[in-house]
């Protein structure tokens, strides 16, 4: 018997030569609360059916770690595919649209009833019940073409096109075979928890645990959340352009300019309207608060919309909620010692209202200006609100109901600001707007600070969690959604981010997610910035703007 020493979470081991990590996995599995789904060796994730050939130190991950979640969500999809298939015949069809309220909103290509989805539910239960092999195959991309084809998958067909690997992996379950870009787990039984919620007769939302919710909650609708979505749908049957392959159709046709200066129109028709409907109700409102999650720009929006507003005959003044910040010295201190910027109690809160009152009664105050480097407020600016002045606050915890507690409802207009992108790779594959603010970002940290994609990706667990825990619960307070998505940024970003995401060596504990980001931006012809007009919201992060450069 050959025999190898092994490292299980530090510990040491033994196992045979060969033996595969799900075999492995089996004697750790009661330390786990949830099924092991995916395991590390030497810092890499693996799949369950990969072999163990050589002394290593390996670590398994549940469904809590961030990039197992994702296996789990995509097997998730995987798994009611084949049950709707199942159920419905080979010509029933799911369309994977957008996130929503811990879950995934996904389009079914016919009515379906109540009951039925509940069918779906009962047959996934059953398919899990019944542990069946999800099996990895490789084939040849000109194979699968004719496979896709031969299925009516278009979607898949038309990606395919744009991929240049002679080889791909697809994934068998049952008798049907699947390319979903993703690692998966070894069999049905690895899905513990789910549910099925009905919205529509044509669409319905699947639930899942996530690192940040370990217990499904009751769905949540958000009506004024679907109604943005809708509207850029709209948007992209307008310019025919439903997934990656379309958008790429659009650059080697010599069209992707067009598409730009549309978006762009676009976009700043909706902040237009969204300046009316703020100076339609300029004798009772006072104050303009904008929130959203990280890179979601809310700073160009912000100075966008007060160029609109003052188009209208008001005068906006700016206020970054970010300048409230407790000095170092009295700030909140998070496990590993540094300063918690995201929770509430980041903002010295009283400072923050007593001003804000001051500003409304006409008094004169003196803002502050937080000095990242000293880690303290500075007090330089002198401010006094005229009759026609509107206040504009921007800050993460802008939609939140304890700030503010003493100014009338109806002097404060509350806007949440998302890139709420709906471009999908294909029909059972969307492209998250997490990851879409997460380019973003690793652009803009590198061009403006000159920080690594080590640096980012380390810091943006953190920025998440404060993400899901300050901001997501609040965008129901909103009055108004604005999306910030421009449908061919990522083509842009991908020009600018590629080689960032390439210089992330081997060894790097964040590896795998910038190859992940790799893998995803490959689907993506990559699009020339010079038709990006400066005051665009995507300028903020590539660069050039007239706002900040």
């Amino acid at each position: 018997m050959n025999d190898i020493k092994i490292w299980v979470d530090g510990e040491p081991d033994v196992v045979e030569k060969g033996s595969t990590l799900l075999e492995l996995s089996k004697r750790y599995q009661e330390k786990f609360k949830q099924k092991i789904l995916v395991a590390k060796i030497d810092g890499r994730y693996k799949e369950l059916f990969h072999h163990i050939r050589y002394s290593c130190q390996i670590e398994f991950c549940d469904l809590n770690d961030t990039f197992a979640n994702r296996i789990y969500v995509n097997g998730l999809i995987l798994l009611a595919n084949y049950a709707c298939k199942s159920l419905f015949g080979n010509h029933f069809a799911l369309k994977v649209l957008h996130s929503i309220d811990k879950g995934i909103y996904i389009e079914t290509s016919r009515a379906i009833t109540k009951e039925e989805l509940m069918d779906v539910k009962v047959k996934m239960n059953q398919l899990i019940s019944q542990a069946l092999p999800i099996e990895k195959v490789n084939v040849s991309r000109m194979d699968a073409i004719e496979y896709f084809k031969n299925i009516h998958n278009d979607s898949k067909v038309k990606l395919l096109n744009y991929t240049t690997n002679t080889y791909i992996t697809l994934y068998k379950l049952g008798n049907m075979y699947e390319y979903l870009y993703s690692m998966m787990p070894v069999s049905t039984d690895a899905f513990t928890d789910f549910d099925l919620t009905y919205v529509t007769e044509t669409g319905f939302v699947l639930q899942f645990p996530t690192p940040y919710m370990e217990k499904i909650e009751p769905y949540q609708e958000h009506k004024q959340m679907f109604e943005v979505f809708e509207e850029y749908r709209s948007w992209k049957e307008l310019m025919s352009l439903d997934n990656v392959a379309d958008l790429n159709k659009k650059v080697s046709t010599g069209k992707i300019a067009d598409i730009i200066r549309i978006d762009e129109v676009l976009q700043s028709n909706r902040l237009l309207q969204l300046a009316k409907q703020i100076h339609s109700r300029k004798d009772e409102l006072k104050i303009v608060l904008l929130s959203g999650p990280s890179s979601s720009g809310k700073t160009t929006t912000c100075r966008k919309l007060a160029m609109y507003l003052e188009s209208f005959g008001l005068h906006p003044k700016t206020i970054s909620m970010d300048d409230y910040f407790r000095d170092n010295k009295d700030s909140i201190i998070r496990p590993d010692g540094k300063p918690d910027y995201e929770c509430l109690e980041a903002i010295d809160l009283n400072l923050f209202d007593e001003q804000i009152s001051k500003l409304l009664k006409g008094e004169e105050v003196l803002t502050p200006t937080f000095n990242f480097l000293l880690g303290m407020k500075e007090f330089k600016n002198h401010m006094k609100l005229e009759s026609n002045d509107i206040l504009m606050i921007e800050g993460i915890h802008g939609l939140n109901p304890k700030i503010l507690t003493n100014i009338p409802a109806n002097k404060k207009y509350k806007v949440y600001l998302s890139p709420l992108i709906e471009l999908n790779i294909d029909n059972l594959t969307r492209i998250s707007t997490t990851d879409n603010r997460l380019l973003r970002r690793l652009v803009r940290d590198n061009r403006t600070r000159g920080h690594g994609v080590d640096y980012t990706l380390a810091s943006w667990q953190s920025v998440r969690e404060g993400e899901e825990k300050y901001i997501f619960p609040c965008q129901d307070y909103a009055d108004y959604t604005f999306n910030t998505a421009l449908s061919y940024e990522i083509g842009v970003l991908k020009t600018y981010a590629e080689p960032l995401l390439y210089s992330v060596p081997v060894d790097s504990p964040y590896y795998d997610e910038a190859k992940r980001l790799i893998d995803m931006l490959q689907f993506f012809l990559p699009i020339p910035s010079e038709d990006i007009p400066d005051d665009s919201i995507l300028r903020e992060f590539i660069g050039r703007s007239c706002f900040h450069d």
